[in-house]
C-alpha cells in the first residue's frame, strides 16, 4: 500500500489508530458507494462485487490490523480513505487476478473530502444508536427504580454542604432520573443532524466527477446497513466544510458526562464514612476489590472513581473538538481524523461508565434508613418550618441556638408548644412537599 507506506514518513508516528467504529464507517462507505455505481452504470459489475465483499471484510474487523495510519494524519482525512482504498483494492485484486484500482475503482465518484466527514458522521450516529442511548436507558430506570425504593426515606437535604431542610432520597434520586431523560433526549436531537451525509459532494460540495444521483443512493445504503436513517444533505457544502454538527453531539455528551460527574460525586459523599463521613447509603458491591494496599478492610467507591476519570476525560476531549472543528477554510473542514477518533472515545467512555455505575452502583444502593431520619430531625434548618409563625428574627435566634446544640424538639418546647404540636410540626412527611406546616399551629 504504497499510499500509506508514505504517509507513515510524512505524518506524525503516535501509534494512535482509529477505533473500530470509525473502520466500520470507512467500509460501510466504501461498500454502499460500490453498489451505487455498479448500479448507476459506472462500474464493472464483477469489480463491484468483488469490492463490496472486500469492504464488507472491513466492516467485519477482519482487517484492522492493516488500518495503519495515524490518526495525526493530514486533516480532511485523506490518510484514512486511501488506506481503505489501498486495502480493499489490494485485497479485490488478489481476488480477480486482475488490477483494481485504489483511486479508480474504490473512490470512483468520491474524494477524501466528502468521504472522512461522511465516515465521522456515520460512526458517531451508529455508536450513539448501539451504545450511548441503550447506557442512558439502563441509567435512567436504574435511578428510578431507586428513586421509588427509598421515597419514604427522610434525609436532611444539604446546601453549601450545610444542614438544611428535609428530603426524602428517593427525591434527590429522582432529579437525576429526570435529568437523564432529558439528556436521552439532547442526545437524539444532536445525533439527528449527523444524519445528513456530504457523500456525493466529492471534493468542494459541488458533485463534480460524480452522478447526481449518487450521494442519495450512497446514504441510504449506508442507512440499511447501520440500521439509521441517513440520508444525502440538500446542501453538501456545509457538512464538507463544518463539522459543527459533530461538535454539537461532543457538547451533548459533555453535559451527560456534567450530570454523571454529579450523581457520582453525591454518592462518593453518601457513602463516606463508615463512621467519620455522612454514611447515609452502603454499595456492597464496592467491597469486591481491595480498598487500600496498606488498610486492610477497607473499602472505597472504585466504580465511581473510574467514571469520574472518564467523566473527566469526555469534557477535555470536547475542548479538543471545539479546536478541531474550527479548523479549516472556505471549502473543506480539517478536523476530520480527530473529531471521528475523539467523539467515538466519548461515546464509548461515558457508555461503559453509565453502564457499570448503574448496574454496580445504583441498583445496589443499600439505604442506611435510621440514620438518615436522624439527620433530618437534628437539622437546625427544621427552625424555618415555625419561622412563618414566630417570624425570621426569632426563628434566627433559635437556629442558633439549634446550632449549639438545643435539640429541634426543645427549641420548639422553649416557645410553648406541646408534645403533640412538636409531633405534628417534626412530621416529616409534611415536610417533604409544598405546604405551611405551622399553619396547623
Amino acid at each position: 500500500m504504497k499510499y500509506v507506506e508514505g504517509s507513515k514518513r510524512v505524518f506524525l508516528s503516535t501509534g494512535t489508530r482509529f477505533p473500530r467504529e470509525v473502520i466500520w464507517a470507512i467500509g460501510a462507505v466504501k461498500l454502499s458507494a460500490a453498489k451505487a455505481n455498479v448500479e448507476l452504470g459506472l462500474l464493472d459489475r464483477e469489480v463491484g462485487r468483488v469490492v463490496q465483499a472486500k469492504a464488507r471484510e472491513v466492516m467485519r474487523g477482519k482487517h484492522d490490523v492493516l488500518v495503519s495510519v495515524d490518526v495525526y494524519q493530514t486533516g480532511s482525512g485523506t490518510g484514512l480513505n486511501m488506506n481503505a482504498n489501498e486495502l480493499i483494492a489490494e485485497l479485490a485484486s488478489k481476488e480477480l487476478g486482475r488490477k483494481v484500482h485504489p483511486n479508480d475503482h474504490v473512490n470512483m465518484s468520491q474524494s477524501s473530502n466528502d468521504v472522512g466527514p461522511t465516515a465521522v458522521r456515520v460512526a458517531a450516529a451508529h455508536v450513539v444508536s448501539e451504545d450511548l442511548l441503550p447506557a442512558l436507558g439502563k441509567m435512567r430506570g436504574s435511578l428510578a427504580r431507586l428513586s421509588r425504593k427509598t421515597s419514604k426515606v427522610y434525609k436532611s437535604g444539604r446546601t453549601h454542604l450545610r444542614d438544611a431542610l428535609p428530603v426524602t432520597m428517593g427525591q434527590e434520586f429522582g432529579a437525576y432520573a429526570d435529568e437523564f431523560s432529558r439528556d436521552s433526549a439532547l442526545v437524539k436531537q444532536t445525533m439527528g443532524y449527523l444524519l445528513e451525509l456530504p457523500i456525493g459532494g466529492t471534493a468542494v460540495g459541488t458533485g463534480l466527477n460524480a452522478d447526481a444521483r449518487f450521494g442519495g443512493m450512497v446514504a441510504k445504503e449506508i442507512g440499511r446497513q447501520a440500521g439509521l436513517g441517513f440520508k444525502s444533505a440538500a446542501d453538501k457544502f456545509r457538512p464538507t466544510k463544518l463539522l459543527t454538527d459533530v461538535l454539537s453531539l461532543s457538547g451533548a455528551l459533555r453535559t451527560v458526562s456534567i450530570d454523571l460527574y454529579r450523581l457520582c460525586q453525591d454518592l462518593r459523599l453518601m457513602f463516606s464514612g463508615p463512621l467519620t463521613g455522612v454514611g447515609e447509603i452502603d454499595i456492597p458491591t464496592q467491597e469486591e476489590v481491595a480498598g487500600s494496599s496498606i488498610m486492610p478492610g477497607k473499602t472505597n467507591p472504585v466504580t465511581l472513581e473510574s467514571a469520574l476519570l472518564a467523566c473527566a476525560e469526555v469534557v477535555g476531549l470536547d475542548g479538543a473538538n471545539t479546536m478541531a472543528a474550527s479548523l479549516g477554510e472556505f471549502e473543506l473542514t480539517m478536523g476530520v481524523p480527530l473529531m471521528g477518533y475523539n467523539i467515538v472515545l466519548q461515546v464509548k467512555l461515558l457508555s461503559e461508565a453509565l453502564e457499570k455505575v448503574a448496574a454496580l452502583v445504583v441498583d445496589h444502593v443499600v439505604p442506611m434508613r435510621g440514620k438518615s431520619r436522624a439527620y433530618a430531625e437534628s437539622s437546625p434548618a427544621l427552625i424555618t418550618v415555625i419561622s412563618p409563625k414566630i417570624g425570621y428574627d426569632k426563628a434566627a435566634i433559635l437556629g442558633k441556638k439549634l446550632a449549639k446544640g438545643m435539640s429541634i424538639r426543645a427549641a420548639l418546647k422553649s416557645l410553648g408548644y406541646s408534645p403533640h404540636e412538636i409531633d405534628s410540626i417534626l412530621d416529616l412527611e409534611s415536610l417533604v412537599r409544598p405546604g405551611i406546616p405551622s399553619k396547623k399551629l
